[in-house]
């Protein structure tokens, strides 16, 4: 089986399969976003530059919190890659405290033992150059946690497993 002209890694054979092993779970992809929300739309990508077709990503927003408190996970979403590898997240336009990413994201994919850390800023967003997580990546890797505004209002944003472009990720100990 494979996704790509290459075949499959050994580890990736090993899992995590979240699009099966997820399949009971609630829909978490736009059930809470208000229609004056915010969309982020993306590809996610291996370490060859090939899109993942079966990663889900989830975003966190603290801010939104109280805004969506009569949701089931207030703030929260989870969408999974498309078949190209693409995702679309809807989040709430909740006010992010200056400085903080506009959400947190965390990736889980085939072959990705560890689940990845990262964050996503809007480039329109007054608080960057204060950032005091930016401030902790180098400058040159700054760019991959920020999601460019397109001409319809909405942002794109690519995640980079590994490469050239790699998206800065964080640990957390």
């Amino acid at each position: 089986m494979t996704n790509s002209a290459k075949p499959i890694t050994t580890s990736q054979t090993i899992g995590p399969f979240s699009h099966e092993a997820w399949q009971w779970a609630v829909d978490l992809s736009d059930a809470a976003a208000p229609a004056n929300g915010i969309t982020i739309s993306g590809t996610i990508h291996d370490g060859d530059g090939l899109p993942i077709n079966d990663a889900q990503i989830e975003a966190w927003q603290p801010a939104a919190a109280e805004a969506e408190a009569s949701q089931a996970l207030a703030g929260f979403r989870r969408v999974p890659s498309g078949d190209q590898g693409e995702f679309t997240l809807r989040l709430s336009a909740s006010a992010q405290p200056p400085g903080q990413p506009f959400a947190y994201i965390t990736v889980f994919a085939r072959g990705l033992v560890k689940h990845q850390f990262t964050a996503v800023f809007l480039e329109d967003d007054a608080g960057l150059a204060e950032s005091a997580i930016l401030e902790q990546i180098p400058a040159a890797r700054r760019p991959t946690l920020i999601a460019a505004k397109t001409a319809d209002g909405q942002y794109s944003w690519n995640i980079h497993l590994q490469g050239a472009r790699e998206t800065a990720f964080f640990d957390y100990v």
